[in-house]
C-alpha cells in the first residue's frame, strides 16, 4: 500500500509549502523510494488556465495536457518525475464532478453534501495517485488552515488516516517563527496555526517552522510543549541561499528520518544516498562567471508568471558555471529603450510566452533589436510569433504583418489561429496542450542542441506559423529547423547567420531540471558567455558592442 504525506500551512501564505514538499519529495526518493505528489487547490476556477498569470504566476503544463497550478513545476525539478493532470485538483474541479455526478443521478436522490459527497470526491482523487509502481503520495494543501475554502480538503484528510491506517498517514505542519524588532523569535503564530489544525481533527506529526534564523532548542522544546509533537519532530527551516539548497537543510533537521519513522519505513532497506544532490549544490556556491539576460514579457512585475523560465536559465547557468543575472523588462517600454544602455548591456534576451496585444510591439522590436546586433534571443511560444513577425516585417518587407490575435485586419497574417481552434468558445482546456513530437532539420542549431532529429515538447497555444508564408520568409534566411512529424506546422525558427537565434513554439522550460538543463536553455547561456567575454558594455558604445 502507498504512503501519504499531508503539507498543510498556516499563519501565512507564500511560506513555502511546494518547495518543502518538494524538497522532502526529493529526499525520500534519495532514500529509493518512488514519489509521486499533488497539490489540493481551494479556488473555485476548475483549473488555473484561464487565470490572469499577473495575479496567479505561470501555468504549469503537464506531459498530458493538464493546466496546472506552478507549485507542479517545482514537484517536477525537485523529484525529477512527470506528473500528469491528476496532480492538480481544485475545488472547482470537485464540485464540477459532483454536480455532474447528480446530475446523472449516481446518488440515487439522496440529499448531496459537503459530507461524505465532496469530501469523498476529494479522498478518491488522492487514491488514484497511488498505484503499484508509487511507494509515497506527497500531497500539498493550497492555502492555510483557517481559510473557509481549505475546511472541506482538511476534513478530507482528516478522514484518511481513519480510512487507510494510522501508520500509512504522515501530517506536515509548515508554519512561521517570526523574528520581531525587540530581537525576539516569537511562537504564538505557530501555537494558534497548530490549534486551528487541531480544532479540524489533525493533529500535525512534524512542525515545519520557517524563520530568518534558525531556531533554537529551546523554542523547539517549547514548540514541542505547546502544539504536543516530539522535540525531533519540530524542524527548523531557515531561508536558503538557492531553493536547491532546502532538501539538504531539511535532511540536516532529521525531516525525511522522522518522517520515515511516522510512516513505518525502516532506516536500514532505504538510506540516504544525497551525493548527487550535493554535487549539484556544490556547482550552484561556486558560480564563478556571470551572464546578464534580459526577460521581455508581459507580466514582468509579477516574475512568478515566468517561474519555468527563470529556473531553466539557472539550471543552464549550474552547467556552465555561471550566474544568470536576470534584467526584468517590460515589453511596452522597449521602443523607448532601444537607443539607451538597458538592452545594448544585455548577453542574451529571452522573448516567453503570454496572450493579448499589449505589449507585442516591444517585442517586436526587442527580437528585431537582437536580430540586428548578434545579441543571442531564444523565443518561447508567443515569442516565435513575434520573431517571426519581425523577419516578416524587416527582411521580407511584409508591411504591418502580423498575428491575427492581435490585428484582425493585417494585410499579412503570418501567425494564425490553429483550423482546430476556429470553432472554440469556451477558454478553459481548450488549446493545444500537452506533449507533442517534432521533427529538426539536420544540422540545424536545434538538433545539434538536442543532440537528435526527435524530440517531444509541451504545448499551449492556439496561434501557429502560417505554412503561406514559409517560402517567401525562407528566402529571407529564416530557417524553419523543425515542424510536426506531417510537417503542417512549424515548431522551431533559428537564424542560420547568427550567435543564437532561435525560437519555439513549444515551452522548453517546463522539462528543464537543475541537473539536466534543457538544452536550448544551456546553448543560450553557452552563447551569452561567448559574447559576456571580456565585455564591459557600460563603456561601449553600439557600434564596439556589435
Amino acid at each position: 500500500m502507498s504512503k501519504f504525506i499531508f503539507v498543510t500551512g498556516g499563519v501565512s501564505s507564500s511560506l513555502g509549502k511546494g518547495l518543502t514538499a518538494s524538497s522532502l519529495g526529493r529526499l525520500l526518493k534519495c532514500r529509493g523510494l518512488r514519489v509521486t505528489m499533488c497539490k489540493l487547490d481551494p479556488y473555485i476556477n476548475v483549473d488555473p488556465g484561464t487565470m490572469n498569470p499577473g495575479e496567479h504566476g505561470e501555468v504549469f503544463v503537464t506531459e498530458d495536457g493538464g493546466e496546472t497550478d506552478l507549485d507542479l513545476g517545482h514537484y517536477e525539478r525537485f523529484i525529477d518525475e512527470n506528473l500528469s493532470r491528476r496532480s492538480n485538483t481544485t475545488t472547482g474541479g470537485i464540485y464540477s464532478s459532483v454536480i455532474a455526478k447528480e446530475r446523472r443521478g449516481d446518488f440515487l436522490g439522496r440529499t448531496v453534501q459537503v459530507i461524505p459527497h465532496v469530501t469523498d470526491e476529494i479522498k478518491d482523487r488522492i487514491k488514484r495517485l497511488a498505484d503499484e509502481d508509487v511507494d509515497i503520495v506527497i500531497v500539498e494543501i493550497g492555502g492555510t488552515v483557517g481559510d473557509i475554502e481549505i475546511v472541506p480538503f482538511i476534513e478530507a484528510i482528516r478522514q484518511f488516516r481513519r480510512d487507510i491506517g494510522r501508520d500509512n498517514v504522515c501530517y506536515v505542519h509548515l508554519t512561521l517563527v517570526p523574528y520581531l524588532v525587540s530581537g525576539e523569535q516569537k511562537t504564538k503564530p505557530t501555537q494558534h496555526s497548530v490549534t486551528e489544525l487541531r480544532s479540524r481533527g489533525i493533529q500535525p506529526d512534524v512542525i515545519v517552522c520557517r524563520s530568518d534564523k534558525p531556531i533554537s532548542e529551546g523554542l523547539k522544546r517549547k514548540i514541542s510543549l505547546q502544539c504536543d509533537v516530539a522535540i525531533d519532530a519540530v524542524i527548523s527551516a531557515v531561508d536558503a541561499p538557492s531553493i536547491y539548497e532546502i532538501p539538504l537543510v531539511l535532511h540536516e533537521q532529521g525531516l525525511d528520518s522522522y518522517v520515515c519513522r511516522t510512516l513505518g519505513i525502516d532506516d536500514a532497506d532505504h538510506r540516504i544516498d544525497i551525493s548527487e544532490w550535493e554535487t549539484l549544490v556544490g556547482r550552484v556556491e561556486s558560480l564563478t562567471r556571470r551572464v546578464k539576460v534580459g526577460i521581455v514579457g508581459k507580466y514582468v512585475n509579477m516574475p512568478d508568471a515566468y517561474l519555468s523560465v527563470v529556473e531553466a536559465l539557472r539550471h543552464a547557468g549550474f552547467h556552465h558555471g555561471a550566474e544568470v543575472e536576470l534584467d526584468w523588462i517590460d515589453a511596452e517600454l522597449v521602443p523607448d529603450l532601444l537607443g539607451t544602455d538597458r538592452l545594448r548591456g544585455l548577453d542574451a534576451i529571452v522573448i516567453p510566452g503570454g496572450f493579448g496585444e499589449r505589449g507585442i510591439e516591444g517585442m517586436v522590436a526587442a527580437a528585431g533589436y537582437s536580430r540586428e546586433r548578434g545579441i543571442p534571443c531564444l523565443g518561447l511560444c508567443l515569442g516565435l510569433h513575434v520573431m517571426v513577425i519581425s523577419v516578416a516585417r524587416d527582411l521580407a518587407g511584409l508591411e504591418r504583418a502580423n498575428s491575427r490575435e492581435f490585428d484582425s485586419l493585417s494585410p499579412h497574417m503570418v501567425i494564425d489561429l490553429m483550423p482546430d481552434q476556429t470553432e472554440v468558445t469556451d477558454k478553459g482546456g481548450t488549446m493545444r496542450l500537452g506533449s507533442y513530437q517534432a521533427v529538426l532539420l539536420a544540422d540545424s542549431k536545434v538538433a545539434k542542441a538536442y543532440g537528435s532529429l526527435g524530440v517531444t515538447e509541451r504545448h499551449r497555444h492556439r496561434f501557429e506559423f502560417n505554412n503561406k508564408y514559409k517560402s517567401r520568409l525562407e528566402a529571407v534566411g529564416l530557417v524553419c529547423s523543425g515542424s510536426s512529424p506531417d510537417g503542417r506546422l512549424v515548431e522551431f525558427v533559428e537564424l542560420e547567420d547568427h550567435p543564437y537565434w532561435v525560437a519555439t513554439q513549444a515551452h522548453p522550460e517546463f522539462k528543464s531540471r537543475p541537473d539536466r538543463p534543457h538544452p536550448l536553455f544551456r546553448e543560450l547561456v553557452a552563447a551569452a558567455l561567448e559574447r559576456a567575454e571580456g565585455r564591459e558594455p557600460h563603456l561601449l558604445d553600439l557600434d564596439a558592442v556589435t
